[in-house]
């Protein structure tokens, strides 16, 4: 009875021994992963911060901020995609309610959104090249061009990996790695708006004042 509870004791030991230097989460590997990303993009961006405030008065002798900016349309895609974080933020708490017809709708509407930012963006640079005003025209537009254009490269890829996401969802339903793929796309398209209230200060709201 004794060599038997000691056999219990120690498979329990064992148990617990391998489950303390087990494997680690696969799932909880890819969002630290993700994390580190992020922190690449950061720096990215704010190197291009850095650049556009150095370069911003270096206009050549061409048109400024205030004589390019079109501040209506600038404001209206400000709060498009400010209101595309809130629906990312109601399809994280549809997926919480185990939800899946609501988390996809909601990431649905929060791509639209996004295409709908994407689009007025493309009208904006497509003004001003009818205006003249292109990558090569003078050191300011070099940095605007850059650092506006990368934010919105980050937004497309941020709507074909929504758009991928979905079709997943409808397909598999909410499982560790949909769960953990909703996580990760949340955090990418809210850290996307915060970077972009950002720009709308530096580049647009101090570029016209």
């Amino acid at each position: 009875m004794a060599e038997e509870s000691q056999t219990s004791e120690q498979i329990l030991q064992a148990h617990a021994h391998d489950e303390h230097h087990g494997h680690p989460d696969m799932e909880e590997v890819r969002t630290f992963g993700f994390w580190i990303y992020l922190m690449t993009d950061v720096i990215i961006f704010g190197t291009f911060f850095a650049t556009y405030i150095v370069l911003q008065q270096n206009t050549d002798g061409g048109p400024g901020p205030a004589d390019l900016f079109q501040m209506g349309g600038i404001i209206t895609s400000t709060f498009i995609l400010l209101a595309s974080s809130y629906t990312c933020g109601l399809a994280l708490l549809s997926m919480h309610k185990h939800n899946v017809k609501g988390l996809i709708s909601w990431l649905a509407v929060t791509a639209g959104l996004g295409a709908i930012f994407i689009g007025m963006e493309i009208a904006e640079f497509n003004h001003l090249v009818h205006e003249g005003a292109t990558i090569g025209t003078s050191a300011f537009l070099s940095a605007f061009f850059t650092l506006v254009g990368t934010h919105g490269l980050h937004v497309l890829f941020g709507l074909v990996w929504m758009i991928a996401l979905i079709i997943q969802l409808a397909k598999r339903g909410i499982t560790p790695v949909t769960k953990r793929k909703v996580n990760v796309i949340s955090l990418f398209w809210h850290f996307l708006d915060v970077v972009w209230i950002f720009v709308f200060t530096v580049v647009y709201l101090m570029g016209v004042s």
